[in-house]
């Protein structure tokens, strides 16, 4: 998804021409294939660690730099071993290695997510409970941010004929300099109030908590003992959880500490339905995987450009826009199930603003139908243009109408007021 919004503020407005609209498909068309070479790796790594597949993840180099944020003794050189007797969790200790160090540098923000995790289940007795409640913590965090970005891509999506007419202008009057068109089209954006980039921030954000989320999960509520990751300065600020495979000072190891498994799912390890054999790997089907996937694709569509067969990157948006978001359905054979809980929360959130700021947005006609109550539906909170900054002052603002422009030319021409009121004669 950070890709898809960061891509619709793309090139500073420019039109593309056919070569870079080709560049683009190409270039979404690399992105495709690398995150499908991805998923094929990964979910071979998951069939071959069979029932425990977060136990194997250690074998490849990226795990290894996952595993440095949660083990306060990293060995960045060794492959763990999938029998090795699992260690209390606790913050990571900086090393001279690049991958201790990226631990120690991510400690911070993977206890401050664990310490949330930790308290909220503490409250509530309920794991998928606690998930839910702190994604929506996050979001209302940031809803100022995330309430930016859909109307900065709102607005971009309303200015984008204008944009395209003035990209023809510019080009006509600057001849291919494109220092000069690149600045005349920022004067517009400020003119307009509006920042390409808006959209970026808050999609990266969102993108920067996937990972820690995704450790928080994964190595944090599957661990026996968090005492030490529970305690800041010497201070227990979590003394309500007691872990209740402790009995008379003995603790069982294969016992996670925080009760993982709510309605029969263990939201620590990935839940997977049945697996699908495919032609180079088996993809492990999860249902949560499959609603989280929808989910985005609602979310996405709301969002997406309007057609137009003169913008060959509106089209590519729209096709990434359509692609990327069941991309989680292949991640659903190797990756936790609270983390999809996580997205699925994120998602619902996601649509429930986007549907008082834009309404259904392009969320209809979908395959043809087009109900009654999305049709002239107002939206809560509509976006509206800022008022304009300093009207008339930039190069922009000084480009003529084609019908201007005409009748610029026409009265440039001198008039022919020499005509000849007779044919010259044959010489003979």
């Amino acid at each position: 998804m950070a890709t898809t919004r960061c891509a619709d503020m793309n090139s500073l407005g420019h039109s593309p021409s056919r070569k870079s609209g080709s560049r683009v498909r190409w270039a979404a068309l690399g992105l495709f294939l690398a995150l499908a070479a991805f998923g094929v790796v990964a979910g071979g790594t998951a069939a071959a660690a069979g029932p425990n597949p977060a136990s194997h993840v250690g074998a490849a180099a990226s795990a290894r730099a996952l595993d440095a944020t949660t083990t306060a003794t990293p060995a960045p050189s060794a492959v763990p071993s999938p029998t090795a007797p699992p260690e209390p969790l606790a913050p990571a200790n900086p090393g001279a290695d690049p991958l201790s160090l990226m631990g120690f540098l991510f400690t911070p923000i993977f206890q401050g997510l664990f310490l949330l995790l930790a308290g909220l289940y503490a409250l509530t007795g309920n794991v998928v409970v606690a998930i839910i409640l702190m994604t929506v913590l996050i979001r209302l965090v940031t809803i100022r941010l995330s309430a930016k970005q859909i109307m900065s891509q709102k607005r971009m999506q309303m200015i984008a004929p204008e944009l395209r007419e003035l990209t023809k202008e510019l080009n006509r009057r600057y001849k291919g300099d494109r220092m000069a068109i690149q600045k005349a089209t920022q004067e517009f954006y400020k003119e307009r109030g509006i920042s390409p980039t808006a959209g970026c921030l808050p999609s990266l954000l969102q993108m920067g908590l996937l990972f820690p989320m995704y450790w928080v999960i994964r190595d944090g509520l599957t661990n026996f003992d968090p005492s030490k990751m529970m305690r800041v300065f010497g201070v227990d600020l979590i003394p309500s959880l007691q872990c209740p495979h402790v009995v008379n000072g003995v603790v069982d190891k294969s016992v996670s500490c925080i009760n993982t498994v709510v309605f029969g799912i263990n939201v620590g390890q990935p839940q997977v339905l049945f697996n699908l054999p495919l032609v180079v790997f088996t993809l492990g089907v999860s249902a949560l995987a499959v609603a989280a996937g929808l989910l985005q694709f609602v979310q996405s569509r709301m969002l997406m450009p309007p057609a137009n067969e003169a913008d060959p990157s509106a089209s590519t948006q729209r096709t990434m826009m359509v692609i990327f978001p069941f991309f989680s359905v292949i991640y659903g054979g190797f990756l936790p199930a609270g983390l999809f809980v996580y997205w699925i929360t994120t998602s619902v959130f996601s649509i429930a603003q986007q549907f008082l700021i834009v309404g259904w947005g392009s969320m209809f006609p979908l395959f043809g139908w087009n109900p009654g109550f999305a049709q002239n539906h107002t939206p809560r909170f509509p976006v509206t243009m800022p008022e304009p900054s300093n009207a008339g002052s930039s190069v922009a603002a000084s480009r003529q109408k084609p019908e201007e422009r005409w009748a610029s030319a026409a009265s440039t021409v001198r008039p022919n007021t020499h005509r000849r009121t007779s044919r010259r004669g044959r010489r003979r």
